[in-house]
């Protein structure tokens, strides 16, 4: 690979990185949405297959959960493995970084519950002038 050849891939590589430039924003745009957070937390126990983690979940639909799971496993939150099987089998569960998320999401979760209530009030009293 020629020098410029490969200042041209490290600058690749960093504008990637920065694409977005503000990390928290990354990170929560891409687990705040309405289904990653139910799925990582119903493979918190261990690995399921694809229906299993459709079971669990419950309203999720096929292409929905295919489509989080995809994002999740590439941002390294989930590791699917594909067994060469007939019918093939494909797993998921958490990896570390996924396990490591558990923590602050649980705490996250947490707060919300605690104060849901107040906030459905302040919202009803904004709207009520």
């Amino acid at each position: 690979m020629s020098s410029s050849s490969a200042t041209t891939q490290a600058f690749s590589l960093i504008q990637e990185e920065f694409e977005q430039p503000c990390p928290i924003r990354d990170v929560l745009d891409r687990i705040g949405d309405q289904w990653s957070l139910l799925i990582l937390e119903s493979l918190a126990p261990g690995t399921l297959r694809f229906n299993e983690l459709s079971r669990e979940i419950g309203d999720i639909s096929r292409q929905m959960l295919s489509r989080t799971l995809k994002r999740l496993e590439t941002d390294g939150f989930v590791q699917r493995t594909l067994y060469a099987e007939v019918p093939p089998r494909v797993e998921y569960t958490l990896t570390e970084l996924g396990q490591s998320f558990l923590v602050p999401m649980r705490e996250l979760v947490k707060w919300a519950d605690t104060h849901h209530a107040r906030i459905c009030q302040a919202r009803r009293e904004s709207k009520s002038g």
